[in-house]
Formats: C-alpha cells, structure tokens, sequence
C-alpha cells in the first residue's frame, strides 16, 4: 500500500508540480500550462469579457435569476440562480476552508497569488463550458435534462470524439468520488473530531459518517430538482454568514492584514526566499499548490459546473455563461480570500515541528481544516464550533452538488436506470470517506481533478469558435 500511495504522489507531483520524487524535471508542470493557458486563451479570445461583463453578470443575477425563461419552450429543469447555487454548492467547500489552508501550507502564502490567478482566467473558461453545456445538451421525453462536457462533445463535436466524452465521463466519476464525496465527508468528520476535542467523549470519524450520509440520502433522492431546491436556499446563506464572520476577524486583527497581503505577493515570487534554487522551488510550489487548490475550490475549467448550468430553464446560453462566470469569481476571490487572510492574521501559539509552538497556524504541524479551525478557535469565542459548521455545511452541498455530476455521468455511460442504484452508492462512499487519512485524500483529489479537465479543456478549445461566435450574436464582442 505504501508503494501505491508514493505512485500517487509521484503522478500528483507531475501532473500539478512538474515533480518526481520530489526533484524538479519540468519547469513548468502540465496541469498549470494546460488550465492558465486555457484561460489566458478564452481571455483573449473574449475580449475580457469576464472582467467587462462581471458587473452586469451580477445584476443579472439579482434581478432576473430567481425565475425560469418565460418562454414555454425552453429547456431545463431549475431556475438560473438555482442552477448557481447548485454549481456553488460543488465549488464552495472543503476547497474554501481546508483546501485554502492546505495550499499555504504546503505552498506558502504565494500559493494564494496564484489561486486568484486561476479564478480570473478560470473565469473565461468557465464562461465557455457553462455557454456550451447549455447549447448543447438533450431533454428526454421525461423532461430530464442531459447535459455538460459529455453533450457538448458528443453533439458540438460529432461521434469521432465519442472516446473523449467518455474519458471525461470516467474522470467525473472519479472526480466525484474522491472530490465531491469522500474529500468532503473526510474533512467534517476530521473538523468536528477537532471542535469536540475537550469533551468527555469527542465525536468520532464515523458518527459524523454516519449524518452525513442519512441527511445527504434525504435530499438526493428527490434529484436534481430537490439538489437546486435546497441549495438555493442554504448555498447564499452559509456563504454570506461566513463573509461576514470572516470580516469581522479580519477588524479585529487589522493591524495584521496588510503584512498579510504583503506576504501573498512576496512568496508568490520568491522574494521572500535567500534566492537561486531556493526562490525558484519556493516559486514552484507555490504555483503547484496554488493552481491545484485553486482548481479544486473554483472547478473552472474542470467541466463540472457546466452539468449544473445545463440544467438551467433558460433559453440563452450566453446569459447563463455569463451566471456561470460569478461562480469562480464568488468561490475564490471572495469567500477564499477572505479564509486566507484569516489564517495570514491571526496570531496565536500553534503547536511547532520542534515540539514548542509557532505564531501563525499556517507554520505549525496542523494540517488541512485542523489550521482553519484553529485560527478561527484563537481569533474568535466558539470560533472552532462556528468552523465545524461552517465547514460541515459547505462540506454538506458539495457532496449535494457531486452526486448530480456523478449521476449525470453514470447515465451518460450506461444508461438512465443507472441513476437511482447510483444515489445509494453515493451515500454508502460519504461514510467511507470519513474515515479515510487526510494527506492521501488531497493528493489523489489532484488526480481525480485532471482526469476531468483534460478532456474538458481540450473540447472547449476545440469549440472555441462556437464560444466565440454565441458570444459575438449577443454583442458581448
């Protein structure tokens, strides 16, 4: 087992890093080129049309969003803004707390730099998958909806690239067991194990298992229709909750923050760092981990959220690309800033490496949630209670949101009977998840993420003309 666990660290470290046990062997790793590259092309491509249309995108949002397309012929299954939050409760979770934590951690505060990176290119990308996904997909005579990468290569691309579809229906699979699923159970139960440490009994790995699974079954069973229901209601709410505890730990320590800010930029370039080959592995790492962790909390480019989007009741793609867009910018720019900023400000005595203790979180042993629930212990009374649901609710609709991708790609696969047998075996992996090691989970999550989106990335390149050309007939260009 130990020999399975360093092969997957090994391809982890390639694929995201440029690495091999351990030693640089790519200056560049090809997961970062692939996806910034894929972003920097739809960037331009778009004329910024992220950045220009983001305003817009917002008031659209909030003002036309919370109802389905008023023509009756229209595709879909849920409202626009549930389509959102759906894609939201995919993207905003574990990633957003201990996925943040786990990229300084390993990356060093640089990592952060480079996650906002990913967000803004990753902003163009998700514009076009989401555009894609719902001029593309197919509505059974039962009114299900069938969409995202699988449709968009099948019907945009023809059957030559059947292979693709399929590779990236497998990856979703994958993805979703090991991202959307255990990767989420994993960290409550570990979140919650760490809030009830000071109680007479602490609440083990497998009780948390336990919930979770049951209250995940009680929803899913009702599909995607139930999923947007209740993820339009909880997703805005628990995200606004935490902005704003967030902000107000972030006034406590004010006086912090701008070294905070100080430190993202410096490490993002290795200045931080005596120079030479330690600045530039610094550099490495922090793109590695950046980009890597950046991916799993925003999904952009990864083609997930565009299975969320395609079930929206709309009639134009352009608009709901343009919703799909706020996705990455919310998850990211907003909601994981404001986790590492927390984590860069609070100071506290955190357990170190030497047996003594350290000042910040994010240079002590803690790992993952462990650090996030840490700071937020330190900086606030019931800070680690607060953490543990937070987490625990994010956690929660991100394996909502994953058991329709990994729904949508079963069917895609064999077959609509598929769907149902596939809910219980969703629920039965969330108690197996929980109790899983941290440190492998990630790592194979790395894996689980590409073997998503290099398919997608590759379809979408591929159909950049019909981005472009939708995009254009809208006068976005």
């Amino acid at each position: 087992m130990e020999n399975f666990y360093a092969g997957v660290d090994n391809l982890s470290g390639f694929i995201w890093g440029g690495t091999w046990n351990g030693e640089v062997v790519l200056p560049l790793a090809p997961m970062v080129v692939v996806l910034l590259g894929t972003g920097l092309f739809f960037m331009i491509r778009l004329k910024g049309l992220p950045i220009r249309r983001l305003i817009p995108a917002f008031v659209t949002l909030f003002t036309g969003s919370r109802k389905a397309s008023t023509d009756p012929d229209a595709k879909g299954e849920i409202t626009p803004w549930n389509a959102l939050s759906t894609a939201l409760s995919g993207q905003v979770g574990t990633g957003n707390l201990a996925g943040v934590a786990t990229a300084i951690t390993l990356g060093g505060p640089g990592a952060i730099f480079w996650m906002w990176i990913t967000a803004i290119f990753g902003m163009a990308a998700a514009f076009a998958e989401s555009s894609l996904a719902v001029k593309y997909r197919e509505q059974h005579p039962d009114g299900h909806i069938h969409g995202g990468p699988m449709f968009y290569i099948k019907n945009g691309l023809g059957k030559k690239w059947t292979w693709l579809a399929v590779f990236f229906a497998v990856g979703t699979v994958f993805s979703a067991i090991v991202t959307g699923n255990m990767t989420q159970a994993n960290s409550i139960a570990v979140a919650v194990e760490a809030a009830t440490a000071d109680m007479a009994t602490p609440i083990a790995p497998w009780i948390s298992g336990v919930v979770i699974a049951v209250l995940a079954f009680i929803v899913i069973i009702g599909g995607i229709k139930s999923i947007g229901s209740v993820a339009g209601k909880v997703v805005p709410a628990m995200a606004l909750g935490y902005i704003i505890v967030a902000i107000v730990l972030l006034i406590m320590n004010a006086e912090h923050v701008p070294a905070a800010f100080m430190q993202i930029f410096t490490y993002a370039f290795g200045l931080e760092q005596a120079g030479g080959g330690v600045a530039g592995y610094a550099v490495l790492q922090a793109v590695r981990f950046g980009v890597a962790r950046g991916l799993f909390s925003n999904e952009a480019g990864q083609g997930s959220t565009a299975i969320a989007h395609a079930a929206a009741k709309t009639d134009d793609p352009v608009k709901q690309g343009e919703i799909a867009m706020l996705g990455s910018f919310i998850d990211t720019i907003v909601i994981c800033t404001m986790t590492a900023l927390v984590i860069l400000s609070v100071q506290g005595q955190f357990p170190g490496a030497d047996g003594g203790t350290v000042e910040y979180a994010w240079q002590s042993t803690l790992q993952g949630a462990q650090v996030t629930t840490a700071v937020f212990s330190q900086g606030m009374p019931m800070g680690g209670i607060f953490i543990a649901i937070a987490l625990g609710l994010f956690a929660f609709t991100t394996i909502l949101g994953w058991s329709y991708y990994m729904e949508q790609a079963i069917t895609y696969l064999v077959g609509d009977w598929a769907a149902k047998p596939m809910r219980f075996v969703w629920v039965v992996m969330v108690f197996i998840g929980a109790l899983q090691p941290i440190d492998f989970i990630w790592k194979f999550g790395d894996l689980a993420n590409a073997s998503m989106a290099f398919p997608n990335l590759i379809a979408i390149l591929l159909l950049s003309p019909v981005v472009v050309a939708m995009a254009r007939e809208k006068g976005r260009l």
